[in-house]
């Protein structure tokens, strides 16, 4: 099976799309020297839209990519907007990781284009995608996919999803480094189709150990993340994913990690909850550049 995950150890690793990543540097200096790379807190900012190109920006750029799960697809319009960063959180077992591999799956298996798959804890599973693969109902009636041997049709599928194992800020920063170089020089592909959809499951495993941690410049290491992903997806019309755990807002209540500064990244941020004891999940608009906070579906998570 052709999705590839990268591997943490001496030395550099090569994922299956030929990105070379390097090892998280291993001392103080070597964090001082990425920090410097990054982008300053002030380009945080943005730039200024006019309005014919904010006009080209809806008319002309942003497609949708579907999820496959029609209840989150009808509650945003369409699916995981092009050019644009969407959030899940949710606690715990809601279904974060399960609607990742979902959109991947589904994706792929539209020939849509190429998926990568940045996993930050060993959750992605081949054989949960090739079991999603098989139960899309019109993913075999496409002409020519008949004709192939069923080991053959999922192995064509597959081929469009790269997974690369991340478990560190520095590796995520090589990863996206390398990422925006092979898209500009339109190496990251597959049979002619481009990548259109990155996936970080999940971001804050990667991001929270820095913030108050042993790392002084940590927020600022966050923001160069948000301000990278934003670009890549603006950019190279990427749909961005990414997963965000929840934490404790006192009085029992919880609220989604990593705090104020990264809740004005998402454009797009849904919180999900599972019903007990079955697999009905619900996923809430808690922030959306298009439509009002508090909006719900209902979807069935895979299982």
């Amino acid at each position: 099976m052709s999705a590839t995950r990268g591997r943490s150890g001496g030395g550099a690793t090569t994922s299956g799309c030929g990105l070379k990543r390097r090892n998280a540097p291993q001392d103080q200096e070597d964090s001082k020297m990425m920090n410097q790379d990054q982008p300053s807190t002030e380009d945080w900012c943005g730039r200024f839209w006019n309005g014919m190109e904010l006009l080209k920006d809806v008319t002309e750029k942003k497609h949708f990519l579907p999820t496959g799960l029609e209840g989150i697809d009808t509650l945003l319009g369409g699916g995981l907007r092009q050019g644009q960063l969407t959030e899940i959180t949710g606690p715990s077992s809601s279904g974060k990781t399960q609607v990742c591999l979902h959109c991947a799956s589904n994706i792929a298996a539209k020939q849509m284009g190429v998926v990568m798959y940045l996993d930050t804890s060993n959750s992605f599973s081949p054989s949960r995608v090739a079991t999603i693969i098989y139960g899309i109902s019109d993913l075999f009636g496409q002409r020519g996919f008949e004709l192939q041997p069923k080991d053959a049709r999922l192995k064509s599928v597959m081929r469009s999803i790269i997974c690369e194992s991340v478990f560190d800020i520095f590796a995520l920063f090589e990863v996206l480094h390398q990422l925006e170089v092979s898209l500009l020089n339109d190496k990251v592909n597959n049979g002619g189709s481009k990548v259109c959809l990155l996936i970080i499951d999940s971001i804050s495993s990667l991001l929270a150990p820095i913030i108050g941690g042993k790392y002084p410049q940590g927020r600022s290491m966050m923001i160069s993340v948000a301000v990278i992903l934003k670009k890549l997806a603006d950019e190279h019309n990427l749909s961005v994913l990414v997963t965000n755990h929840m934490v404790s807002a006192g009085n029992g209540a919880v609220k989604p990690a990593l705090g104020e500064s990264w809740k004005a990244v998402p454009h797009v941020r849904l919180m999900l909850s599972r019903e007990c004891q079955n697999n009905i999940c619900t996923a809430t608009v808690l922030k959306h550049t298009l439509m009002a906070s508090g909006r719900t579906a209902k979807f069935a998570a895979p299982s």
